[in-house]
């Protein structure tokens, strides 16, 4: 099976971050501002493309409106002609499942012709024409802007569901955060976040306690999970993460009308 990563909003507005060139503008700096490629859809949104390359190891997208751009972490190393994204919300079943471990029918892109003529940006199976921005349009619109991290400080870490179709999703953190968990649970659509008082977490599974101490979630390694409610168990199915990217981000109900910081935003 493979799971593509899921990432999910977080609540608290993000801080803003330095550019990728600095104030200074310094030869390497200066390069990265070079390489920059900015696409427009006509409608105040832009696209940043700012390639892998020996002068620059990151390589990054950013989307904003021009005045703000947020990060948008990319999957793989964008090029001086393509930039990809992870993109949940939008579903290409022709594309690859599993390329080099990543399932790209949940990754959308911005595409770039050789000559920068023409780009044009793809959620799932949409094809959006967009226009390319002028090079010194680009960076002087690039060096007055602010910046700011993604977003997504969670992703999907489990979900499960009972007899009765209720689900249970739960998030774990990202990076430096990746022992802060939440958990929604609720019919599809209808999910509710829980208040979480304890959380048990070993090479055998986990215990999240929830408020009142009389509701726990326990998702085990080996045997069925199970709700529990004032000492009586609930045992809940199992529900692939990878394979349910799509329903858990538009049905479940938990990012209805959220903004995940991605061009695919304002589609």
């Amino acid at each position: 099976m493979v799971i593509a990563l899921g990432l999910v909003l977080a609540p608290q507005a993000a801080l803003a971050m330095d550019p990728p060139w600095g104030q200074e503008q310094k030869l390497r700096d200066r390069m990265v501002l070079e390489s920059a490629k900015v696409c427009a859809d006509g409608k105040g949104h832009y696209t940043v493309l700012i390639p892998h390359s020996p002068e620059f190891d990151g390589g990054t997208l950013y989307y904003g409106d021009g005045k703000t751009f947020t990060q948008v972490p990319p999957v793989g190393y964008p090029t001086s002609t393509e930039g990809g994204f992870f993109e949940p919300r939008f579903f290409n079943p022709k594309a690859n499942d599993n390329f080099r471990g990543m399932d790209y029918r949940v990754v959308s892109d911005v595409k770039l012709s050789d000559d920068f003529k023409t780009c044009a940006l793809r959620c799932g199976e949409k094809n959006l024409p967009q226009q390319p921005v002028p090079a010194d349009q680009a960076k002087e619109l690039l060096r007055k802007a602010t910046y700011q991290p993604s977003p997504v400080k969670f992703q999907p870490y489990a979900l499960l569901r009972d007899d009765k179709g209720t689900y249970y999703l739960v998030e774990r953190g990202i990076g430096a955060d990746n022992k802060s968990f939440r958990i929604f649970t609720g019919q599809r659509g209808q999910v509710k976040l829980q208040k979480m008082l304890n959380v048990v977490t070993d090479s055998q599974g986990e215990i999240f306690s929830t408020q009142g101490g009389d509701l726990r979630l326990v998702v085990d390694r080996e045997e069925p999970s199970f709700w529990v409610v004032k000492s009586k168990r609930q045992k809940l199915r199992a529900v692939p993460v990878g394979e349910n990217l799509p329903f858990i981000y538009n049905e479940l109900g938990v990012y209805t009308g959220a903004r995940l910081g991605t061009p695919c935003d304002d589609v």
